[in-house]
């Protein structure tokens, strides 16, 4: 084998990565399971495709390398192969929102006007946390929760808070937060809390990114906030 012909497939090689991730269904795919491992139907409902495709997406990105999977009776469930592609997702996200100029218009179509909603990021939630001024809401679907949460957060999906709202204090301002920075969830909840009277603000980001930083997690079930 010459040079030439092993230098390209070894660079066709890191390329299948990139090919893994090139469908934005792929990368939602990606987003997704970084909150946790989710059956094939979940995920198929999530991002609003047949089973069957998504099984077609998910079987690419587990030749790549990407995602893992295990058996539970009839059902394989999905979750990222490790840490370091949730590292890739957010460096392609990172990049993606630095050099592609459209892609401030794209999320505002999705997300809405921002401009009203306040951001806390994830040093300031530490120390308020830490100082007990601040309730934090996960606005995610309580298997998410489940999976994964930040340490002291109260499960309150946004259907839930709703119905509920009222049995959110109101003697401290309230941050929710949700899958990410591209999560409408999170911005949802604070509009709610916002047109109800609350103080509230989202995370700058969302669960992954926390959990990434090495900040407390916890997993299963909580209490009623209080």
């Amino acid at each position: 084998m010459s040079d030439r012909v092993a230098k390209d497939a070894l660079f066709d090689g890191f390329a299948r990565i990139t090919k893994a991730l090139s469908s934005g269904r792929r990368s939602e795919i990606v987003d997704l399971l970084a909150q946790g491992e989710r059956s094939v139907e979940e995920i198929a409902s999530e991002i609003g495709q047949s089973v069957a495709n998504t099984s077609q997406h998910l079987q690419q990105m587990l030749k790549a390398g990407l995602v893992g999977t295990r058996r539970d009776g009839n059902r394989i469930y999905y979750s990222l192969a490790g840490g370091r592609v949730l590292d890739l997702w957010v460096a392609v996200r990172d990049v993606a929102a630095e050099h592609l100029a459209e892609l401030d218009s794209l999320a505002a179509a999705y997300l809405g006007d921002r401009s009203t909603l306040q951001t806390v990021s994830r040093a300031e939630l530490v120390d308020r946390m830490r100082r007990g001024d601040v309730v934090v809401l996960d606005v995610r679907p309580e298997p998410e929760f489940r999976a994964g949460h930040i340490a002291g957060a109260v499960s309150m999906p946004l259907d839930e808070l709703r119905r509920k709202v009222r049995g959110v204090p109101k003697d401290r301002e309230v941050v929710a937060y949700c899958r990410g920075p591209y999560c409408v969830y999170a911005d949802d909840a604070v509009r709610t809390l916002q047109r109800r009277g609350y103080r509230a603000a989202r995370l700058e980001d969302g669960f992954p990114e926390w959990s990434r930083s090495g900040h407390p997690v916890e997993n299963g079930v909580d209490s009623p906030a209080s």
